[in-house]
């Protein structure tokens, strides 16, 4: 049986800023007990807070459910079609492996060669430092578990990203305009990437806003645009799978369902990378047509 309760939005504010600083949940629930809160009670603010934080949905409201039953993420299938070779407008791509948890797919021949050193070449000169969204402040800010250089393309920027956005559109069955402008990142030798989602946590503002204008992150096409002397493989640490860099090689996987949880078993990261550099192309699909924040 369950109740509904009022939620303080003070009180839900203070849990989700705590969570970002990375205080414990029980931690939270033992310093609201302290404050006279039951302890049904202040399990149910914080695992509601919690649970928005882990499957990417929105923060409580002012009603809060107590005794209701736990999230729990249901997977879908792959939108990929199935088949061991897939025709990409004028590519023929080869399926490698699938897999179920997360929704994923493992290809070969994505891009050729001469597509790889283009867009190389194109990014290169425009590098910088990576960012990330603060999760306490919605700003860009130097991002700190990720040790790289990059830059974005903007939807359709020249027509080799316009034919590579055609080519993501047809493998995932998601219009181009869902997509987010193309990320490139070069990874020198010590660089990394720690444990990550990459569906959006709805704990700032800024990330509120752009799930509002624009949908929820649901799936992530990772290329690998050269061949990777040692390290900087692709690993979902929960699941104990790695993908090794290989140039023209993509991973795609999906995290979102149609009842708009995201899957926190898409968790990856990058291992360091230890001899030479490394390349990858990164696009982000969103559930509806994405509006960068300066157009909306």
């Amino acid at each position: 049986m369950s109740i509904t309760v009022n939620f303080p939005a003070e009180v839900r504010d203070w849990i989700a800023s705590n969570l970002t600083r990375g205080v414990a949940p029980q931690a939270l629930v033992n310093e609201l007990v302290s404050r006279n809160n039951a302890v049904e009670l202040a399990s149910a603010m914080v695992n509601a807070v919690s649970s928005a934080f882990l499957y990417g949905t929105p923060m409580p409201g002012e009603k809060l459910e107590v005794g209701a039953a736990p999230l729990a993420y249901e997977p879908e299938p792959l939108r990929v079609r199935n088949g061991a070779l897939l025709q990409l407008g004028e590519r023929k791509v080869r399926v490698l492996s699938r897999l179920q948890r997360p929704a994923a797919v493992h290809l070969a021949d994505f891009l050729s060669a001469g597509e790889c050193e283009q867009l190389i070449a194109l990014a290169r000169p425009r590098l910088d430092r990576s960012t990330v969204v603060d999760p306490v402040t919605g700003r860009n800010v130097v991002a700190g578990h990720r040790s790289s250089h990059g830059m974005f393309f903007r939807l359709g920027e020249t027509p080799l990203i316009a034919r590579l956005e055609a080519r993501i559109a047809e493998l995932t069955g998601l219009p181009v305009e869902n997509g987010e402008g193309l990320q490139m990142l070069n990874y020198e030798t010590g660089a990394e990437s720690t444990p990550h989602v990459d569906y959006l946590i709805a704990g700032n503002d800024a990330n509120r806003e752009s799930i509002a204008r624009s949908g929820q992150r649901v799936g992530t096409l990772l290329m690998y645009l050269n061949d990777v002397e040692d390290g900087g493989e692709t690993v979902f640490p929960q699941l104990g799978w790695s993908v090794v860099p290989q140039r023209g090689h993509a991973l795609y996987f999906e995290y979102g369902n149609r009842f708009g949880l995201a899957d926190p078993g898409s968790l990856h990261a990058s291992t360091p990378l230890r001899s030479g550099e490394k390349w990858v192309a990164t696009k982000w699909i969103r559930a509806r047509r994405f509006v960068p924040r300066k157009q909306a």
